[in-house]
């Protein structure tokens, strides 16, 4: 699928989905700020495409001390986590400020999930078999493959096949794929 495509189709969607989604982006905003003291938006350092750093927003479902390393690598995640914390990740609606990195063009709808700036292992074996040529996604094949669960070479495995099979109508599948995994829940261990 050729780049500009890919970003045509990722503004378009994106207007639709922030208007579609714009009551309940203000109710959970609005729950984030009653629920717990700090920012409405957590805004993560992430790599994204060629290992730039970007800042993707997402709305905070972890308390404001929490440290800055993936989740799986805390101790304890639950203690960390807001009042409404596990229901929006859970839910995913943590992911809906996403759409700004997606019409800002850090992000795709499709592609690997952008790995935490100290993600070292992660980071390495994405740019060694060349996955850090994508744009990151809000969604993508490792996602819809074990999201949470997998392990890291794993994920990266899942991310190289969809390097070498990238069109349009599997990244549709991967929308669709997403879409059943969000209303069931699946993958997400906090």
């Amino acid at each position: 699928m050729s780049f500009v495509l890919k970003r045509i189709f990722d503004v378009m969607l994106s207007l639709i989905v922030a208007v579609f989604f714009i009551v309940p982006f203000c109710m959970v905003a609005l729950m984030v700020m009653l629920t717990s003291p700090g920012p409405i938006l957590y805004w993560s350092d992430r790599v994204g495409r060629k290992n730039k750093i970007f800042r993707m927003p997402k709305f905070r479902s972890m308390r404001i001390n929490t440290p800055s390393v993936a989740t799986h690598l805390l101790n304890n995640p639950s203690e960390y986590l807001t009042p409404i914390g596990s229901f929006l990740r859970k839910s995913s609606l943590d992911e809906l400020p996403q759409l700004w990195s997606i019409i800002k063009g850090d992000m795709s709808f499709v592609g690997p999930r952008p790995a935490l700036f100290n993600q070292n292992d992660l980071i390495a074996l994405r740019t060694q078999r060349g996955v850090h040529e994508l744009l990151p996604g809000l969604t993508g094949w490792a996602q819809v493959n074990g999201r949470d669960e997998l392990l890291i070479p794993l994920k990266v495995e899942f991310d190289v096949q969809y390097l070498q099979q990238q069109t349009f109508i599997f990244d549709m599948k991967i929308i669709f794929l997403t879409f059943l995994k969000v209303l069931g829940r699946d993958g997400v261990s906090h």
